[in-house]
């Protein structure tokens, strides 16, 4: 396997966005395919809540929420080959399914925006970290929705089996 593969070598960038969005539609998400380092390699976005980007738009926001929970799961996921659920600071679901060929972790898929049945918005580490006053994200919390644990688990399955579909087509080419 060539260590320098990369993601566009299975599929084009345009049928990654179409991957995006599909989950997107289907699931309720904001779903983004990101490289080996943790870096979204298209430029699609499709917000579900209006905190997220709030959140994102700050640059401690976006280092040590968003990156961070990206990175930790995405580590979790390369070393284990199985996909990950858990809250990232603000308390928002944030999934991860990794991207093998092979033995060769190419990357994941994440999809966030919702919580989990059980959790709930972490104001005050969301006011700590960006320093977005407590009333702004109570305000843009509100759309925050809840994913079911059903939902989630259908969701890794449909990402799984793209995944293996694409890998599949891919290792029938070479």
């Amino acid at each position: 396997m060539d260590e320098n593969m990369q993601l566009t070598d299975l599929i084009s960038l345009e049928d990654w966005v179409a991957f995006e969005r599909e989950i997107h539609n289907r699931f309720g998400l904001d779903s983004n395919v990101f490289n080996t380092d943790g870096i979204r390699i298209t430029s699609h976005k499709a917000w579900v809540n209006k905190l997220c980007p709030a959140i994102k738009a700050t640059d401690k926001g976006q280092s040590f929420i968003c990156a961070v929970a990206h990175m930790n799961l995405a580590t979790v996921a390369s070393n284990t080959k199985k996909a990950v659920v858990e809250e990232c600071d603000a308390g928002i679901a944030k999934i991860v399914v990794p991207i093998f060929v092979g033995e060769t972790f190419l990357g994941a898929v994440g999809a966030c925006g919702k919580c989990l049945p059980d959790g709930e918005v972490e104001s005050f580490l969301v006011n700590k970290i960006t320093e977005i006053d407590d009333d702004t994200i109570e305000a843009l919390a509100k759309d925050v929705d809840t994913i079911s644990s059903e939902t989630v688990d259908e969701l890794i399955r449909f990402v799984e089996q793209r995944i293996g579909e694409i890998v599949a087509n891919y290792s029938d080419k070479v």
